[in-house]
């Protein structure tokens, strides 16, 4: 995206904590030049350790939006209220608002913003970190393919990109933005299994988290159903349909249908309450 005048356009980012960060990093290593980007920070010593980091210009969060083309909000969904109401006064028709607070809807946005203004609802999740993120992105009222190829550019460099209708936003919270913790959850389990087992913390980790790296790969490259590969390594009588029959007698797959419900039941009332 340019600016009128044929310049490179300037992205803010508005809150950079964790995620924020990785956005941030993930467009420096992609090649975006410093000097086209604006940090939104108000913590004295965060904003000096983010410009010696990144020799990105850091200001308040009202010059960041106010001198910006795109303007990122990287914000924890309770505080998203008090920052739009900060910067609207600086944000103009024709700029690009997007936002990466869970459960924050597209019509809350607008209608905190001036009449016109595009905006993009985004979900992202933590391996952004690592540049394997999943990132779903929906489209407000005045968004144009312009603006949604912006957004895709943008995130891009933190890893896969998928437009949705804003409709299954909350489903992609539930699955993968918070998807991350139930993955932790059960490799936790699955260590604390083999540290039990008898063998060595260490051991049983780096035995857990290739096994997860494999499968993961498994499923990317070969496209296969996972009904499919879980049936190629489960013999007839053997240790994995033992093991999998215990899972489903205690539940398992119940309760992740009922925690996936949870997150996204959550995820709708977080605007409700912002």
């Amino acid at each position: 995206m340019t600016s009128a005048d044929g310049t490179p356009a300037v992205t803010a980012v508005i809150g950079v904590g964790v995620m924020g960060e990785a956005l941030v990093s993930g467009l420096v290593r992609a090649g975006r030049p410093p000097a086209t980007m604006l940090l939104g920070e108000k913590r004295p010593e965060r904003a000096a350790e983010l410009r010696e980091r990144y020799g990105i210009a850091v200001v308040d969060n009202v010059e960041a939006a106010a001198g910006a083309q795109t303007v990122v909000l990287v914000v924890k969904p309770q505080d998203m209220s008090e920052v739009l109401e900060e910067v609207a006064g600086s944000i103009r028709p024709g700029q690009l608002v997007v936002s990466l607070a869970a459960g924050i809807t597209t019509a809350f946005l607008e209608s905190r913003l001036p009449d016109g203004v595009a905006v993009v609802r985004v979900m992202p999740n933590t391996p952004a970190l690592v540049d394997q993120g999943m990132l779903t992105i929906s489209p407000g009222r005045h968004c144009e393919e312009e603006h949604l190829a912006e957004v895709e550019a943008l995130l891009a460099s933190t890893g896969k990109v998928l437009r949705l209708p804003e409709k299954h936003q909350d489903a992609a919270t539930a699955i993968s933005g918070s998807g991350p913790g139930y993955v932790f959850f059960v490799v936790e389990s699955m260590i604390e299994a083999g540290v039990h087992l008898g063998l060595p913390r260490g051991t049983a980790t780096e035995l857990v988290v290739q096994t997860l790296v494999g499968s993961a790969a498994m499923l990317a490259e070969t496209g296969d159903h996972p009904v499919v590969l879980r049936e190629q390594v489960t013999s007839p009588a053997g240790t994995t349909a033992a093991a999998l029959r215990e899972l489903e007698i205690h539940g398992v797959r119940a309760a992740f249908l009922a925690a996936l419900r949870a997150a996204h039941d959550r995820s709708r009332s977080l605007a409700e309450g912002s």
